[in-house]
């Protein structure tokens, strides 16, 4: 176990990768290449879609649909939340409603997203919006709550005005709580994406897949999860390094 601990952590991710190759191709082995196809068919499925101009297309338009359903989310979540974490009277009387909408799955909401914004678009990004929306509501919400009531006696002994608690004491207080919802709604706006392109778009990365699957090519359905799951890898790092950054500026995360 020490000598493994003294072993260059890029050492040891490679050594995963390549760990994880070598299983996926025993086990292609195993199927016909339609059923189950070997890395190098599915890097082959890639290079094709990559040549045409098809790919950079889906990847396009999917970061777009996201990008804009996240921001919305953020941009309307977060004052929501300072509002309601800030007055104990409106979070108390919009908590139900918050708490009986908060469980209801995205997926659920399907079918009206599709009856109301038809196909294209709009419907996968009402779903990444519904997805991101209230992890990032309750951490405001939570961030707000949890700022510490000494910080707002001293703010109003000095004389602060409201502005100015809020500007220099609240929001520097509760941040790091919203860059931890701002964390959790890129995953699970992320994921709905694409449930949300697979049943109500022409295009984007969940359409590519289903595409796929309609004509038996499952070296694209593989390529196309593995292009997922690399951009949300990407997308997360970005995302981890605005919190470093946040740590920076205004202490540790909770």
């Amino acid at each position: 176990m020490t000598r493994i601990a003294k072993v260059p952590e890029r050492v040891l991710q490679a050594a995963t990768l390549l760990l994880f190759l070598l299983a996926w191709q025993l086990a292609s082995s195993a199927y016909p290449s339609d059923q189950f196809p070997s890395p190098l068919n599915v890097l082959l499925g890639f290079s094709e879609i990559a040549r045409n101009g098809v790919l950079i297309e889906h990847v396009s338009i999917s970061l777009f649909r996201f990008s804009l359903a996240y921001l919305l989310a953020a941009i309307l979540a977060i004052p929501l939340g300072l509002l309601l974490g800030g007055f104990k009277t409106l979070q108390r009387a919009s908590d139900p409603l918050v708490q009986l909408l908060r469980p209801i799955s995205p997926i659920a909401w399907f079918p009206l997203a599709v009856l109301w914004f038809g196909i294209g678009n709009l419907p996968a990004i009402f779903i990444i919006f519904l997805a991101s929306f209230f992890p990032v509501l309750l951490a405001a919400i939570t961030g707000v709550r949890h700022v510490d009531p000494l910080y707002l006696k001293v703010a109003a002994n000095f004389g602060a005005s409201r502005s100015e608690t809020f500007l220099k004491i609240i929001w520097p207080a509760a941040f790091p709580h919203i860059m931890v919802g701002l964390n959790i709604a890129l995953g699970t706006g992320w994921i709905h994406l694409v449930a949300g392109e697979m049943l109500g778009a022409q295009s984007g990365l969940g359409f590519m897949i289903v595409d796929a699957r309609n004509f038996l090519r499952t070296d694209l359905i593989i390529a196309g999860m593995l292009l997922v799951g690399l951009l949300g890898l990407l997308i997360n790092a970005a995302i981890r390094h605005l919190e470093q950054r946040v740590i920076e500026r205004w202490g540790a995360l909770p």
